[in-house]
């Protein structure tokens, strides 16, 4: 049947858990029944995840990766290498050092995925969705995508308990906040959802422990709390300002190995963030140069040394690759060298000298073993991407309504002196460009911001209705808050599902109010038009540890009345009521 009116529901001390992604002018995330918060930066290239102590919010922390192999990153590259029964068994820098030891024979077998993160971009059909490993064998994206998200949760839990050693805690005692980039379509991030439920760190209870947070907007919060001092300046000068000056607008300029996300927010004088343009973009980030890069080396060693030595000798070749992604992000305006591996330059020389390849090639020459690349040759790998960069935001800037007084750069791809230098000389005479210190982390301590962020939006909400819980919990009361609406199909007995948690941690009822109303628009509960149908009271446990506090509530539409049932997940006591809408 079709529904005659809206229904909404009012909960008064309680707090609705969402499980949809959360934007940044919408709901914000209620984590007050946590006692974690973890940011995953899922990337192209590399990735990583923060963590914070709900009790100590001031102290993110960060694992650093690669030390068994003397190196010191805040992140890991997303490299993923399966066995031939399909079984993830090594991740990251583990995944990468394994393949590159590995025989011929043994990687002929085994399943070796990198930068699989842009197959989501702009593609259809995700569900079905194969992505192609190093040797030319197929897996489901589901499964790659999936079992590296379960790695990671494996590695956080890890993390917790190491610091957290007199702490006893479960699963459910962590809200996940996952990054995704802003120009990705809806089903790009439902699938990246999906992949963290079937990766362990949520299921069907506890869905609203995971929070898609945009990268632009979770990095536009990093850099809005930073001090002056937080930040690098491109030209040598000192920056006495701070970007987040109230009435100040700025482009977020997220840069990733994949793609770069543009989006325009301005500082309110309240201090949060109103987005002016809708997140654009594209593939423009730091893979492009390493394509152009590869490109360059297959004409190098011309014929089908190059082919052969990618087919014979992958691990080498991941080797390389490596190197090349490391060496384009030198902040040093100098020539680089690059270490010509031994498999590559055995190939070489059966053809000729290898110093021979080198013979009229603009910016590359042969030193003791090394290829090198002049800087202006490396600027000539960056050429596709800054193009593309600049023409996006000239599109942006020639709009009439668009005034930026700050360019910001985030991301693994902004630590590029050459990205920097580019954009800076293009737009230094009409704004400030501004690149954060540790820029690779910038996104993943947004998201740790986002996840902690008040339930009340300055913004959005009426200040009559901010109320602050015993528990120091900042919420708004009287929410309309949409259960069913005017003209949506629902089956007989069909029934639709919400969860809730108390929001003070000495409740021991919560109160459901029920209203029906005609408008298709309506903001609080307690204005005219909206109608009280209903409201029962549900007791819940004491605040006791290793007791689940969590509520569902059912709504069933029958035939001739609608009903709901709000059921304690701990005593599996349920209150029933049916909504009489005979209001005067």
């Amino acid at each position: 049947g079709k529904i005659g009116s809206s229904i909404i529901g009012k909960v008064k001390w309680c707090m609705l858990l969402p499980s949809h992604a959360i934007m940044l002018t919408g709901n914000k995330l209620h984590t007050s029944c946590t006692f974690f918060i973890v940011a995953i930066d899922f990337g192209t290239a590399y990735s990583g995840y923060c963590f914070i102590v709900k009790e100590d919010t001031s102290n993110i922390r960060n694992p650093h990766w690669g030390t068994e192999y003397g190196l010191r990153f805040y992140k890991t590259p997303t490299c993923a290498l399966f066995n031939e029964h399909e079984e993830l068994v090594k991740f990251g820098f583990d995944a990468v050092m394994a393949y590159k030891k590995m025989s011929p024979t043994d990687a002929s077998l085994f399943y070796f995925f990198e930068n699989f993160k842009m197959e989501l971009y702009n593609k259809s059909c995700l569900k079905n969705l194969q992505l192609k490993a190093k040797n030319g064998k197929y897996l489901p994206a589901m499964t790659v995508f999936s079992e590296s998200l379960h790695y990671l949760k494996e590695h956080v839990l890890k993390m917790i308990n190491n610091s957290s050693s007199d702490a006893v805690f479960s699963e459910d005692d962590i809200t996940w906040v996952l990054t995704v980039p802003a120009i990705w379509r809806p089903d790009a991030k439902q699938f990246m959802r999906q992949a963290a439920k079937q990766g362990g760190l949520i299921d069907d209870i506890n869905s609203e422990n995971l929070v898609l947070a945009l990268e632009p907007e979770a990095a536009s919060l990093w850099c809005k709390q930073l001090s002056s001092s937080g930040f690098m300046v491109e030209g040598g000068t000192r920056l006495t300002e701070h970007p987040a000056m109230f009435n100040t607008k700025h482009f977020i300029f997220s840069t990733a190995g994949g793609t770069i996300d543009i989006t325009v927010h301005e500082v309110l004088k309240n201090g949060l963030l109103k987005e002016l343009q809708k997140a654009s973009g594209g593939g423009w980030g730091g893979l492009s140069v390493d394509k152009n890069f590869t490109a360059f080396l297959r004409e190098l060693f011309e014929g089908d040394v190059w082919e052969t030595f990618e087919k014979e000798h992958p691990s080498e070749l991941q080797k390389m690759m490596y190197n090349i992604s490391v060496q384009k992000c030198t902040d040093k305006r100098e020539d680089i060298f690059l270490p010509c591996v031994f498999s590559l330059g055995k190939l070489a020389e059966k053809k000729k000298d290898i110093s021979l390849y080198f013979q009229g090639i603009d910016g590359a020459s042969w030193s003791d073993g090394n290829i090198k690349i002049s800087y202006k040759k490396l600027e000539s790998f960056f050429k596709d991407s800054v193009t593309n960069v600049i023409e996006a935001i000239e599109d942006i800037m020639q709009k009439p309504e668009i005034h930026i007084d700050y360019i910001l750069l985030v991301g693994g791809y902004a630590s590029s002196k050459i990205l920097r230098d580019k954009v800076t000389s293009k737009f230094s005479g009409k704004c400030r460009v501004l690149c954060p210190i540790d820029s690779q982390l910038a996104i993943a301590k947004g998201a740790i911001l986002f996840g902690i962020s008040e339930t009340f939006v300055s913004y959005k909400h009426d200040w009559k209705k901010r109320r602050v819980s015993a528990g120091n919990v900042v919420y708004c009361t009287d929410i309309f808050m949409k259960l069913v609406e005017r003209g949506q199909s629902v089956g007989q007995n069909e029934s639709v599902e919400h969860f809730f948690k108390p929001i003070d941690g000495h409740q021991v009822q919560v109160l459901f109010s029920f209203f029906a109303t005609e408008k298709e628009k309506a903001e609080y509960t307690d204005e005219p038009g909206v109608n009280e149908v209903g409201s029962l009271i549900v007791p819940i446990p004491s605040n006791v540890v290793g007791v689940e506090r969590r509520l569902k509530m059912d709504f069933k539409f029958g035939l001739t009345e609608i009903k709901a049932a709000v059921t304690d997940l701990h005593t599996n006591k349920t209150q029933n009521i049916t909504l009489n809408f005979m209001t005067d």
